[in-house]
């Protein structure tokens, strides 16, 4: 048997910013008010819909602030969007996020 030499390379790059502390959890969504984020993929229109309704029984007094206030998350404003999230969930009074759907 032949004493083979393999090099290894690590196909990540290092890491170009410093992890963020996350905001605390919300104890409940119960008279919250949730912004619904979207990157226009795969059926978000509906499955926010569906979410809007199963939520408010579970939880009273949800509300919500539709995907449509804040632009695509994904695509060549994407920058842009992401960038003005914290103002405007500060204007609308936004006190959690759900972003989806892309598969």
């Amino acid at each position: 048997m032949t004493d083979n030499q393999y090099r290894v390379v690590w196909p990540r790059s290092p890491r170009t910013q410093t992890p963020q502390v996350l905001a605390p959890r919300l104890d409940t969504l119960e008279g919250k008010r949730i912004a619904q984020l979207w990157d226009l993929i795969f059926r978000g229109d509906e499955i926010f819909d569906i979410l809007e309704e199963r939520l408010a029984k579970q939880y009273p007094g949800v509300s919500f602030v539709s995907w449509r206030e804040f632009g695509c998350t994904h695509g060549e404003d994407e920058r842009d969007v992401l960038a003005a999230l914290p103002e405007r969930f500060k204007e609308l009074g936004v006190d959690a996020a759900i972003s989806g759907m892309a598969c």
